[in-house]
C-alpha cells in the first residue's frame, strides 16, 4: 500500500563568521524559533540558485554557496500540518555550506521570518529553534560523506 503525501524541496545553509552562525526567526500559524536562513525553493529552480536567493530575502546578504553538506528529511504526518492539508508531509532540506559576499543584515518583509541576526555558536543551544538548526551544525561539523546523519 502506498501512502499519498505531498513533498517540498528546499535548500538552507550554514553560515558561519567569527564563531557565530546566522540564523533567521521563523514565525507561521503560531510556531516560531531560529531556523537556518533558506527555504523552499520555486518550481524548477536550482536549489543553489534558491538558497541565495532565500539567504537573501531573509537576512539582505548576498551569499556564495559552497559545499553541499547533507540532506536533512522533516516528516509531519496528517494533521499535524500547519496548512491544514489531511496528507502526510515531507520536507526535503538540503543544507549547504555559505559565505556572505556583500550586502547588509535587514528583516524579511511579508515572509514567514521576522528577523535575522548573528547567534554566538555557544549560545544556540540555549535558544528557541527548529531542528534544522542542530541538524545544520551536526552536518558541518561531521560532513558525512553521503550526506547522511546516522
Amino acid at each position: 500500500m502506498s501512502v499519498l503525501f505531498d513533498t517540498r524541496p528546499a535548500a538552507y545553509a550554514v553560515i558561519l563568521r567569527d564563531d557565530a552562525i546566522l540564523l533567521a526567526y521563523w514565525k507561521q500559524d503560531g510556531k516560531e524559533g531560529w531556523t537556518l536562513p533558506g527555504g523552499g525553493l520555486d518550481l524548477a529552480e536550482h536549489p543553489v540558485d534558491g538558497c541565495v536567493r532565500e539567504i537573501f530575502e531573509e537576512t539582505g546578504y548576498h551569499a556564495e554557496i559552497g559545499p553541499m553538506l547533507g540532506i536533512d528529511v522533516g516528516h509531519w504526518p496528517a494533521g499535524s500540518r500547519l496548512d491544514g492539508i489531511e496528507r502526510d508531509f515531507q520536507a526535503l532540506r538540503l543544507v549547504y555550506e555559505a559565505r556572505i559576499t556583500g550586502g547588509e543584515l535587514s528583516h524579511e518583509v511579508d515572509g514567514t521570518t521576522t528577523h535575522a541576526a548573528w547567534i554566538p555558536l555557544d549560545e544556540v543551544g540555549s535558544l528557541n529553534r527548529v531542528s534544522l538548526v542542530d541538524a545544520g551544525l551536526r552536518l558541518f561539523r561531521e560532513r558525512p560523506v553521503n550526506g547522511k546523519l546516522e
